[in-house]
């Protein structure tokens, strides 16, 4: 059952489960003493029982800590990279929070650049950081994104598509193969085989947006059809 919250709403629900166990509050919602309240319109998600946020429409993007996003590097100052995110200022990144980084073996990285970034900083009263490594020190898919094609979305749809049940991907994947990373902050990056396959994964992943499980099947096969034939 979906349940739409508004904003000073209190979510009972969450209430519950924090008297028996840890909860983790996302986006949307927060702690007022020993009240869960909404501070966002939108809709009421909850997974693995204790896991609660609110998933709305917006384009704005408001810093998390913990999330990953798609930055572009603007400028470098001393030792550390400016980088937009999209939110209300831009993120500081250290040339020493990518793998293997030291003094004399510094990033290549230079502005324009696009980023796959981790947050490690998120507060209101401190600008937001960001890091190039997981909790192990490892790059894993973070790091400078070379070609392909970036594109903003909404803040929803980026979290939609990395829900465990969200069948886009795995449609598209059917079609024709290629890489993508997926900022929470409302930022898709994608690179196919060619310019014009990727501008199809574009089209279609936008265009999934509104649509039904059964209209994203559709859309992603027609797209394989056009271009293959």
């Amino acid at each position: 059952m979906t349940l739409i919250v508004m904003p000073g709403e209190r979510i009972n629900e969450a209430e519950e489960v924090a008297k028996t166990k840890k909860v983790v509050l996302g986006p949307g919602l927060r702690r007022l003493d020993e009240k869960v309240v909404a501070c966002k319109a939108g809709t009421l998600v909850k997974k693995d029982t204790n896991i609660f946020w609110v998933d709305s429409y917006q384009k704005r993007y408001v810093p998390v800590r913990g999330e990953a996003v798609i930055g572009v590097v603007t400028a470098k100052a001393g030792d550390i990279f400016r980088v937009d995110i999209g939110a209300h200022e831009n993120a500081a990144l250290s040339y020493l929070a990518f793998e293997s980084a030291t003094k004399k073996n510094r990033p290549d990285v230079n502005a324009g650049d696009l980023l796959y970034a981790r947050l490690i900083v998120a507060s209101r009263d401190l600008e937001p950081e960001l890091v190039c490594v997981n909790s192990v020190g490892k790059k894993g898919k973070l790091g400078v994104l070379s070609e392909g094609f970036v594109f903003n979305c909404s803040l929803n749809l980026a979290r939609t598509i990395l829900r465990e049940d969200c069948p886009l991907l795995r449609a598209l994947t059917k079609e024709m193969p290629f890489e993508i990373a997926v900022g929470l902050n409302g930022r898709i990056w994608i690179k196919a085989k060619s310019i014009k396959e990727t501008i199809a994964l574009g089209n279609a992943i936008l265009a999934a947006e509104n649509s039904s499980n059964e209209d994203i099947a559709k859309i992603c096969e027609n797209i394989g059809n056009i271009l293959f034939t």
